[in-house]
C-alpha cells in the first residue's frame, strides 16, 4: 500500500466544517407516514429474505425517535428480534461509539431513522472503521435527500435503500439518489 492511500485510510472521516458549509442545513427531519412504514417493512420482508435481525440507528429528534420506535414494534410484532436501538447527537467528536453499537452484534440489516447531516457523519464512521454495508441498510424519507451522497463521499452510501413517505421505494446508486 502507498503512503497515500494509507494516509488516507487512517485520515478521519469527520466532515469539515468547511465541507458542510457547502450543503446548506441538512437538520430537518419529518414525522414518518404509515406508508413509509409499511414499504420499509416490506423492502426487509420481501420473499426469500433472511433478514430476522436489525440494528436500529436514530437521530435524537422528536420524529426519528418516533419513526425508531415504531419500527422495533412493528418488526417485534411479526416474531423478529432488534438487537440495538442505537442513537446519536447531531454533532459529535468521532461518532465511534454509536458505529460500534450498531455493528457489534452483527445484524442481518440496518434501520435508520436520522436527519441528514448526522446520519452523514456516523455512515462515514461506518464505513471507515466498521464491517458496514450500506446495502444492507434501510432507511426511512427523511435520508431521501440528494446532497447527502455527495456530503459523505463516493460509494459511502452506494446500495442504501429507503421509502419515502407515500410508499414508493428509493435507493443510492454511487452519487445519487433514486426513485
Amino acid at each position: 500500500m502507498s503512503i497515500r492511500a494509507e494516509r488516507e485510510r487512517s485520515r478521519s472521516p469527520l466532515i469539515g466544517a468547511a465541507e458542510l458549509a457547502e450543503f446548506g442545513d441538512l437538520s430537518a427531519t419529518t414525522p414518518h407516514t404509515e406508508a413509509e412504514l409499511a414499504a420499509l417493512i416490506g423492502l426487509l420482508t420481501v420473499a426469500r429474505s433472511r433478514i430476522e435481525t436489525v440494528a436500529i440507528g436514530h437521530s435524537r429528534d422528536a420524529d426519528s425517535l418516533a419513526a425508531a420506535e415504531a419500527f422495533a414494534a412493528a418488526w417485534e410484532a411479526r416474531g423478529k428480534k432488534v438487537l440495538a436501538s442505537v442513537d446519536w447527537p447531531e454533532a459529535a467528536a468521532s461518532w465511534l461509539r454509536p458505529a460500534r453499537r450498531l455493528t457489534v452484534q452483527a445484524p442481518d440489516a440496518w434501520v435508520m431513522a436520522a436527519a441528514p447531516l448526522g446520519f452523514a457523519q456516523l455512515a462515514r464512521r461506518l464505513r471507515h472503521s466498521t464491517d458496514w454495508d450500506p446495502a444492507g441498510t434501510f432507511a426511512f424519507a427523511s435520508l431521501r435527500d440528494s446532497r447527502l451522497p455527495a456530503l459523505t463521499g463516493p460509494d459511502t452510501l452506494h446500495g442504501l435503500r429507503g421509502a419515502t413517505a407515500d410508499g414508493a421505494i428509493w435507493h443510492v446508486r454511487h452519487r445519487w439518489v433514486m426513485s
